[in-house]
């Protein structure tokens, strides 16, 4: 505890890293703020009776958890930031087919301007997309009329949308100004934000129907403690590769002189993170799909609509895991470019020991990566899938299920991860001199 202490000490004497991290509090308690500001035209009072209990699990649920519960509310940033990340993953995925976009990520810093300036403009198109939608799917939700103080015609429908996109674009510049003035990801910050606000709700739910099991509850938070400490080693893990640089003379002992300095290359065991999660959420919307455009009056429409449209179900979640390993392998595939490394590693004058340099090693670093991504992407897919797992088995209501597994809680573990690394770094570059005064290979000369 004393280190902890000493430890927050250290950060808040460091000017700038003070005003970081609260240039970053600000900015979430201001999206918090619009969160809870509904559209105009709205009675809130009726639209939380309407939605009450409608988004507590399922794919409402989902969506909800996402936007912090503004899904839910109506509000200004109903629509999150989740077009801003629909958005990033499609320009990522044309990147690999359109040689224009392949052209730009080679240009650096320019190029990386022009393809965040084709990203935002693809925002606010899956935004004008969206937004009619949700509004259509206010009344579809049980939302009364008498709810629409102005109406439902375009004297609020148009306004509405103009909202919505404007709420989206701000949560958007909210991300960004975070990432520049702030500390962390801005962007993973405002959704791990949206996440965490939903968690005392529905813990306080769970608490509230096992009232009288005061056992369980003590059980389900070991549980939920293991799983982070499981997410967490599933975010770290690495492979080291060994690396022998020949060319290169290293200060210290007469051995490394002579052989090189020894480094490695770390492959990470899960290098997609969460995206192969939130690719097969996309998909799950398919097969249900599917079912309504057979009809009810199918045998096989009725089953696909019975079996994928609960979240919890087990043919979802067998699907749910499919999808998963395989999109681990495809993401990994176009994310990690071993010929490149290979190609790196040979220009500075480095090489895997018993490995020639060139083509050869980019296939063993391929190999290397495929053998570790089997176990990574299985590992992932039963995190994903872990929430109906409990829900299922201890009988936990699905809203606080949710945070069991699944992108929620990868959301969270790997945020918390890289906002932690980036605060340790203004530390040590706080410290530095003191640090390299402890160093074993240090000679003082008098």
């Amino acid at each position: 505890m004393k280190k902890f202490i000493d430890t927050i000490k250290s950060i808040w004497s460091i000017e700038e890293l003070k005003n970081k991290i609260l240039v970053t509090l600000g900015l979430l308690l201001v999206y918090r703020f619009g969160a809870q500001v509904s559209l105009p035209g709205m009675d809130y009072t009726q639209l939380g009776e309407s939605f009450a209990g409608k988004f507590d699990d399922g794919i409402g649920g989902l969506l909800n958890m996402f936007t912090g519960g503004a899904f839910a509310k109506a509000s200004v940033f109903a629509l999150g930031i989740m077009p801003y990340i629909s958005a990033s993953i499609v320009v990522q995925l044309m990147g690999i087919a359109i040689p224009y976009l392949q052209k730009l990520q080679k240009e650096g810093e320019s190029g990386r301007k022009k393809i965040t300036q084709i990203t935002r403009w693809l925002t606010i198109v899956i935004c004008l997309v969206q937004a009619p939608f949700y509004l259509w799917g206010l009344g579809q939700l049980g939302v009364p009329d008498a709810a629409f103080t102005i109406g439902k015609g375009l004297d609020f429908v148009v306004p509405s949308v103009i909202i919505l996109v404007t709420g989206t674009i701000f949560a958007m510049w909210l991300g960004e100004k975070i990432t520049d003035k702030g500390i962390g990801n801005g962007i993973s910050l405002l959704i791990m934000v949206g996440i965490i606000a939903q968690m005392p709700v529905a813990f306080v739910q769970e608490v509230a129907s096992n009232s009288s099991k005061p056992m369980l509850i003590l059980i389900e938070i070991v549980i939920w403690l293991v799983i982070i400490l499981l997410s967490v080693m599933l975010v770290m893990a690495v492979r080291q590769v060994p690396v022998q640089y020949a060319r290169r003379t290293a200060t210290g002992g007469y051995e490394k002189n002579m052989f090189g300095a020894r480094q490695f290359i770390p492959l990470k065991l899960n290098a997609s993170g969460v995206m192969p999660i939130i690719f097969a959420q996309a998909l799950m919307f398919v097969p249900s799909a599917i079912g309504q455009g057979l009809g009810a009056e199918s045998t096989v429409g009725q089953w696909m609509q019975a079996n994928f449209s609960n979240v919890f179900g087990l043919w979802y979640n067998v699907l749910f895991a499919f999808l998963i390993i395989i999109f681990t392998y495809f993401y990994t595939a176009i994310t990690v470019p071993t010929n490149k490394m290979a190609d790196d590693l040979k220009r500075s004058g480095g090489f895997i020991p018993g490995i020639r340099p060139g083509s050869e090693t980019g296939e063993y670093l391929d190999k290397i990566m495929s053998q570790i991504t089997l176990p990574g992407s299985i590992f992932l897919a039963l995190i994903a899938i872990f929430p109906a797992i409990v829900g299922t088995i201890m009988g936990i209501q699905q809203g606080w299920a949710l945070f069991f597994g699944g992108t929620s809680l990868l959301i969270m573990v790997g945020v918390a991860i890289d906002t932690m690394q980036q605060i340790n770094s203004y530390l040590l570059n706080r410290h530095y001199d003191g640090l390299m005064k402890t160093g074993k290979n240090r000679k003082v000369v008098a």
